[in-house]
């Protein structure tokens, strides 16, 4: 199908808009894009009659106006983390033969909203819909690592530590340690913390604002993981990053 041009060139006005362009006089726009400004001046108006870019009435330049909000919120709105992440999901399991795991943050706890199941060995304590602790699993740390330091402060208040192996973190002190440690590795693992025999590696999904909405995990054998954690490392790191971009995020912030 050919290109409409008048489309096209409609298009690469508004692309000219960024975070460090958020105006530009008419003599701007056709310099960059080489057009007469008659003719940038009618795409322009188009543009503005449908509220797509508008233009400062004291200074004559123009900027991106507030339908592209609306759409883009449209858009943000229909991105459904467990649809676009469940692919993945399946792919890495087929991959690597272990279990998947997606996680949201639930108050002081992470709830499992996706699993799929591996073939190298049975996981038999995650379940859709269960809810699991913060401290002692790969995905609840990452969960809270990359948040501010007031909101951590305020998902720890009253916390409890329970202990659930030999390896479990028991107190907040060597807690926060471990989140420093998450946040500047961008991933976390979980060594038999939660469950005997089982070792996990989580990494987070970042949204459009620059948010953690989720985490993904790897869980496999211990025996296996001391040959399989750089591998299984690079790709679930490479997931989570390609899930972050469907999801939104042009950047990943780690």
């Amino acid at each position: 199908m050919p290109i409409i041009q008048s489309v096209e060139r409609a298009l690469k006005i508004l692309n000219l808009f960024d975070e460090q362009t958020t105006e530009l006089k008419i003599t701007e726009i056709s310099s960059q894009l080489n057009l007469n400004k008659s003719t940038v001046h009618s795409l322009l108006k188009t543009l503005q009659a449908n509220h797509y870019i508008e233009q400062d009435l004291e200074t004559g330049k123009y900027k991106l106006g507030l339908k592209l909000f609306e759409r883009g919120n449209l858009v943000i709105n229909s991105l459904d983390i467990r649809t676009i992440a469940k692919k993945y999901l399946q792919d890495l399991s087929a991959e690597t033969g272990h279990t998947l795991h997606l996680v949201v943050l639930s108050g002081q706890e992470g709830v499992y909203i996706d699993k799929v199941a591996g073939t190298s060995a049975t996981i038999v304590y995650s379940r859709i819909g269960r809810r699991i602790p913060l401290h002692s699993t790969g995905v609840g740390k990452t969960l809270i690592a990359f948040k501010k330091e007031f909101e951590i402060n305020e998902l720890l208040k009253d916390y409890h530590y329970i202990k659930r192996t030999p390896n479990t973190i028991t107190n907040e002190q060597d807690f926060r340690k471990e989140l420093l440690k998450v946040k500047e590795q961008g991933y976390a693992i979980d060594n038999e913390e939660n469950e005997p025999g089982v070792v996990c590696v989580a990494v987070p999904v970042w949204d459009h604002n620059r948010e953690v909405i989720a985490a993904i995990s790897l869980s496999m054998p211990e025996p296996r993981a001391k040959f399989e954690m750089e591998n299984v490392v690079s790709r679930l790191k490479q997931v989570g990053e390609e899930v972050s971009r469907k999801m939104g995020c042009q950047q990943i912030y780690i």
